[in-house]
């Protein structure tokens, strides 16, 4: 593997983490109601965990003599993440984080394995690491869903 999918990589991993802070904070906003609060408050405290991870990325890029996206280059992706219509739907917005979080950690996982065959470990444990995080965040998620489903 090349250095340019390491490249391609590391934009996309820093892209998706600023699109997830977007829709972690326009979420921890809109949703209404007495369930929706311990939602809302671990969207808050996770927006500056996404948004470390994404400065992270985009110091890497920058190490690398390369430049983190700018919103010129921005391109939504993640649909089931955007406030609901009905401001009480909080089960949409919890499937809508997995999601998220489900693709963050397959970007990750990905990055770690084009890393390492590029013979970059710094990259690769920096990958590892944000992985841990991604899927913490994605089981803290999976629990407020069974609850949710009852």
């Amino acid at each position: 593997m090349s250095s340019d999918e390491v490249t391609r990589l590391l934009k996309k991993a820093y892209q998706d983490e600023i699109e997830t802070v977007m829709n972690y904070m326009s979420n921890s906003i809109v949703l209404d109601g007495v369930r929706a609060e311990e939602i809302k408050e671990s969207l808050q405290a996770d927006i500056q965990e996404e948004l470390g991870h994404a400065e992270q990325l985009g110091n890497r890029l920058k190490q690398l003599e390369e430049a983190p996206p700018g919103s010129g280059e921005f391109e939504a992706s993640q649909h089931s993440l955007q406030p609901p219509e009905d401001t009480t739907d909080v089960l949409s917005v919890i499937e809508g984080v997995i999601e998220a979080e489900e693709d963050a950690i397959a970007t990750y996982r990905d990055l770690i394995t084009v890393a390492e065959e590029a013979d970059d470990p710094v990259t690769e444990d920096l990958a590892t690491t944000l992985l841990a995080d991604e899927e913490a965040h994605r089981t803290e998620f999976r629990g407020y869903r069974k609850e949710y489903k009852k």
